[in-house]
């Protein structure tokens, strides 16, 4: 009778796993469904804890005020030693106009700063992304969670993008608000000559920041690439940082004119064209490209070297 008994459990256990097979192959199975809704639950949650801990850094926090103070200070000096009848016209077309409408410092203050200082703070959080933890023996830890290694660089660039985005978002409102309380604002005389209402130009203001952040996330990609390829943070960031002095001074040579259409930082201030009516598409379209060029390749070299990497700290 147990023999009996026992084909007898075989056989239903055989029915019922019969029964399971044509549900699996359907997709209707709720073990593959969890996991799919839990992975982007857990993905989300190593973004929200990455980003949590790089605004809470107080070498972040401390990048961030020295950006929302630098405007403040263009926008005192300009109200202390310029003004409209000041001016002889040699100065750079924004910042002629600043003085004669506060809008026009959001401009100015990311046409100085897009330079070096917001290079400079995302080359510092970029580039210390997969280094730093590597540096500090955490990075091996991280790893041996389930989201693997080309989610982990996927949520460490996501996380430097939106630092670019905040960090340029922070210089833009606080040349706005400076702009708006050291001059008169109103409708916007364009570069080109025509006039737009004051909202519009705060919209234009939004792209702008829109712009600016896609070529810091560029470079963001750039730090992250060079991060991948050595366990001391500061070395990664230094690079960074002379590859883009280096890309800058070889974009005012005349006879690398040819070059300079190919170099990341030389697209980083075509966000003039919004100052037009009607907005030039064409160089700042060009700009996303490189933009997103850069991203793809430096990433693509940053997966391949994260992905393939031996890590032992």
């Amino acid at each position: 009778m147990s023999t009996v008994s026992g084909r007898e459990v075989a056989v239903s256990g055989a029915g019922s796993a019969a029964e399971r097979r044509p549900e699996a192959a359907r997709g209707g199975g709720s073990a593959p469904g969890a996991r799919a809704v839990s992975a982007p639950a857990a993905l989300l949650r190593l973004l929200g804890s990455e980003i949590g801990l790089t605004f809470r850094r107080p070498r972040n926090i401390a990048m961030l005020a020295v950006l929302a103070v630098v405007p403040v200070l263009i926008g005192v000096a300009l109200r202390a030693f310029g003004g409209p009848d000041d001016n002889d016209g040699g100065g750079p077309a924004i910042f002629t106009q600043v003085t004669g409408n506060g809008l026009f410092l959001t401009f100015a203050a990311l046409s100085v700063l897009v330079q070096l200082m917001l290079p400079v703070a995302v080359a510092v959080v970029a580039g210390d992304s997969v280094a730093g933890e590597a540096g500090i023996g955490t990075l091996r830890y991280l790893l041996v969670a389930p989201a693997g290694r080309t989610r982990l660089l996927a949520v460490k660039y996501a996380n430097a993008a939106v630092f670019c985005l905040a960090a340029v978002t922070v210089v833009a409102l606080s040349a706005l608000l400076a702009g708006l309380l050291l001059f008169p604002a109103g409708p916007i005389t364009l570069l080109s000559g025509g006039t737009i209402p004051l909202f519009d130009g705060l919209l234009r203001i939004g792209l702008v920041v829109l712009y600016v952040a896609a070529g810091m996330a560029a470079l963001a990609a750039v730090a992250l690439a060079l991060s991948t390829l050595t366990e001391v943070a500061v070395g990664a960031i230094a690079s960074t940082v002379v590859l883009v002095i280096v890309t800058q001074v070889l974009g005012v040579i005349p006879q690398l004119s040819g070059l300079q259409p190919y170099l990341l930082t030389h697209w980083w201030s075509g966000f003039d064209g919004v100052l037009r009516d009607p907005i030039a598409t064409g160089d700042m379209g060009q700009g996303l490209l490189v933009f997103a060029a850069y991203a793809v390749v430096f990433g693509s070299i940053a997966w391949a070297r994260f992905t393939g990497k031996d890590v032992t700290s």
